[in-house]
């Protein structure tokens, strides 16, 4: 499974809200014409292990063995590694299922021999099945650091899992982005012949899509492309459908709005994103959003059924 100059559409995805879409997006298009792109930023090392949560995420998702319930890891599992790694006295703060910890020996060990994480990826989607070609956005190390109110800078996961978001933000880093470079296959899908279309899935603007769009060479690609970029808003209704996002944009200082998001996109990618969509609980947003040049399509994008994902693809395709 291999990103050729085929590719028609470009998923660029978070974790859950992102996974969610580029479901949607593969039911709807073959593998030869959808290439999706996942954030590494909140990629760490834990208990010797690489652990590259996004990448996981979507990956179970399109293999169709996601956990449902609880959003990220694999359906039916199970906790014996981790109950006995507390036992043991051992940090537990993130859990890694039974199921789950299969991945990351076999990611850990063939890093270790010398592949690519584009390689590895490759490898984990094709014996799981996933037909899509997915990429991670750099085969070079980048890690998200949230920068707090109170001084600390915190690795994503640290914030994200074992401090459950509670640190009030500042401001994000990504150390090591200034040397990392897209992977391949992102590039390769970027100068497709016959790439036509851009899609932002509903991940976090500052910590998922952005690491992605800030790796050096990436902009420029899209700029190269002339191909349009649309952008799926986060944000329903003044709260995030997963995640901290709407928390983040009022430590911020910013609205907690899908307007919000639209003008974050705007202002750090002029003339980038050329179309918006938000949930029909924001239609009243609607004339803000297309004061800042874009064109703003409301349909539902709440995807709790597979139908849902299936309908918001369509929608998006059929804007092209």
């Amino acid at each position: 499974m291999t990103a050729t100059n085929n590719t028609r559409c470009l998923a660029i995805s978070g974790g859950v809200g992102g996974a969610k879409l580029a479901l949607g997006l593969s039911h709807v298009l073959p593998p030869g014409d959808l290439t999706i792109v996942a954030n590494t930023g909140d990629d760490f090392s834990h208990l010797g292990f690489t652990i590259c949560p996004d990448l996981d995420t979507v990956m179970y998702t399109l293999a169709d063995m996601n956990n449902k319930d609880l959003g990220w890891g694999q359906a039916e599992e199970s906790w014996n590694f981790l109950d006995a790694l507390k036992r043991l006295g051992e940090d537990s703060w993130f859990q890694i299922g039974d199921r789950d910890l299969a991945t990351h020996v076999i990611r850990s060990r063939e890093l270790g021999l010398g592949k690519t994480l584009s390689q590895v990826t490759t490898q984990l989607s094709r014996d799981l099945n996933v037909e899509h070609p997915l990429v991670p956005m750099t085969d070079d190390s980048v890690s998200t650091i949230v920068c707090t109110r109170n001084g600390e800078e915190l690795a994503f996961q640290h914030y994200f899992v074992r401090d459950r978001c509670a640190p009030v933000v500042s401001a994000f880093k990504f150390t090591g982005i200034e040397r990392a470079r897209p992977s391949p296959e992102f590039l390769a899908a970027l100068g497709s012949a016959r790439l036509e279309l851009i899609v932002i899935c509903p991940s976090n603007p500052f910590v998922s899509v952005d690491p992605v769009l800030k790796v050096p060479g990436v902009i420029e690609a899209i700029r190269t492309s002339n191909v349009p970029v649309i952008a799926v808003s986060p944000i329903v209704g003044g709260q995030a459908i997963k995640g901290p996002a709407a928390k983040m944009m009022r430590e911020l200082g910013m609205p907690q709005t899908a307007a919000a998001v639209a003008r974050h996109y705007v202002e750090q990618y002029p003339d980038i994103i050329r179309g918006f969509i938000i949930d029909d609980a924001d239609r009243e947003l609607r004339g803000q959003i297309e004061a800042l040049g874009l064109s703003t399509t409301v349909t539902n994008t709440v995807m709790v059924t597979l139908q849902d994902r299936i309908d918001l693809a369509r929608h998006i395709l059929d804007r092209t």
